[in-house]
């Protein structure tokens, strides 16, 4: 369906079309903001990925801090003193 989708003449086409469109003072400005806003966009997503990284590392239990004591196992019948 998309074959040959990005070939040089279309892109020459669309070009065109866009500058027509945009105008030559408007075309830099939104090449501009589209660059940023895809660096931005991956640079959020390495930040994720990292945090995600970092995060899988740590072999805490879920809903428990890094270093603190582990919660004494109740048994049934059993009283827990504070």
């Amino acid at each position: 369906m998309f074959e040959g989708l990005f070939q040089p003449t279309h892109l020459l086409i669309i070009g065109v079309v866009a500058l027509l469109v945009f105008g030559p003072k408007k075309l830099p400005e939104l090449g501009k903001g589209l660059g940023e806003g895809i660096r931005e966009f991956k640079k959020s997503m390495r930040e994720a990925s990292e945090n995600f990284n970092e995060a899988s590392k740590g072999t805490t239990p879920p809903g428990t801090a890094p270093g603190a004591p582990a919660a004494p196992e109740k048994k049934e019948g059993e009283l827990v003193q504070k």
